[in-house]
């Protein structure tokens, strides 16, 4: 969809990337990072310095402690996502995926020979947990969950994170991915995995510095989890990436000192706001927007057209790109819904209100 955006000229609200410039204190941690000697090989797991500050992050926004040995450094979250499911899934094991889903989840389940089970969510976007307990059995190794998710925006409640400690509990063998990276893009109570103690120890935590701080092309990420899961994520991360970016490291170490993450929330629920009041008077109803910087919208009003078609449609003939949610489904269902990511200057959301508003 962004190739086709670029080809027919059309405003990009489909893929996940901000378009407004960075932090200037980020900025000035780069250049100073740059100017100094952080352009060998870091440390393979990464710069202590960083992995320090990570840490220091999660004691103040979870209250958790952790050791420096328990995180790592990744080339961004899809790495570390695609490391952790290579280096802990077996050949015959199940890896439960819930749809509409990443599309990086799948491949290195299959890579690993193992077995991919897509469950769908609820008509709301939350788990159905009666569905995930018939099909979670003996050969099931891990479940995947995304909170706040992608592509709905929705996060999860207290009764999900009681019912998955029941189902955790259930299964001694079940390890946890958990992907978090909007994790501070969060506009209702957001709780981490790191503030579950009965479900941390058995958890492989990842998050997005390029999410977080809009600087999606660093590709820079980390994971948490405990030493005895890292021993074995270390064995792939080695021979996959070895080490990461030094001089992004670098500033991304001296940047945590003094930014203040609580602060992204107002940022970004200015714009989500912008959008949706923007779309009160289009043909799109729109669904919750909870958390990350997306906003699902239904255009059942407008057409009864596939979302995949509507969506090339939107662009060639209105302007727009957006994503069609049939995608994210391993059955292809389609219920008439698209994605739009707001993460854009409010002169382009502007831009592409006007059009959509005129469909």
């Amino acid at each position: 969809m962004s190739a086709m955006a670029q080809e027919y000229n059309a405003i990009n609200l489909a893929q996940g990337f901000p378009n407004f410039e960075i932090d200037t204190q980020l900025q000035k941690a780069l250049i100073a990072a740059v100017q100094s000697t952080a352009h060998q090989y870091a440390p393979m797991a990464g710069l202590v310095s960083l992995k320090e500050q990570i840490a220091a992050l999660i004691d103040r926004q979870y209250q958790r402690n952790i050791g420096v040995e328990e995180t790592l450094v990744t080339a961004g979250a899809t790495q570390a996502i695609f490391t952790a499911i290579q280096a802990l899934v077996h050949r015959g094991e199940e890896v439960i995926i819930l749809d509409p889903s990443y599309d990086c989840y799948e491949a290195p389940v299959l890579l690993c020979d193992a077995k991919p089970v897509r469950l769908p969510l609820n008509l709301a976007f939350k788990p159905n947990w009666e569905l995930i307990n018939e099909h979670v059995n003996a050969q099931t190794k891990l479940l995947i969950i995304n909170n706040p998710h992608n592509p709905s925006g929705t996060i999860w409640e207290e009764a999900d994170f009681i019912a998955l400690e029941k189902l955790m509990a259930a299964h001694p063998q079940l390890l946890l991915l958990s992907d978090e990276v909007y994790e501070f893009i969060a506009f209702e109570k957001h709780q981490s995995i790191h503030q579950r103690a009965a479900l941390r120890n058995r958890a492989i935590i990842v998050s997005s510095f390029g999410k977080t701080f809009h600087v999606t092309g660093w590709k820079l990420g980390y994971l948490v989890c405990n030493s005895a899961l890292m021993k074995e994520i270390h064995k792939v991360h080695q021979s996959l990436v070895f080490s990461v970016n030094s001089v992004a490291q670098a500033a991304m170490a001296a940047y945590l000192q003094t930014v203040d993450v609580n602060q992204l929330n107002a940022f970004y629920q200015e714009k989500r706001d912008f959008f949706r009041t923007g779309l009160q008077n289009s043909r799109f109803d729109l669904f919750a927007a909870q958390g990350s910087y997306f906003q699902v919208a239904s255009y059942a009003q407008i057409s009864d057209e596939p979302d995949t078609d509507f969506c090339i449609r939107l662009t060639k003939e209105h302007g727009v790109a957006a994503i069609p949610l049939s995608v994210f489904n391993a059955n292809g269902e389609d219920r008439k819904l698209i994605r739009f990511c707001y993460a854009k200057t409010n002169e382009t959301l502007q831009s592409a209100l006007d059009r959509l508003c005129k469909i």
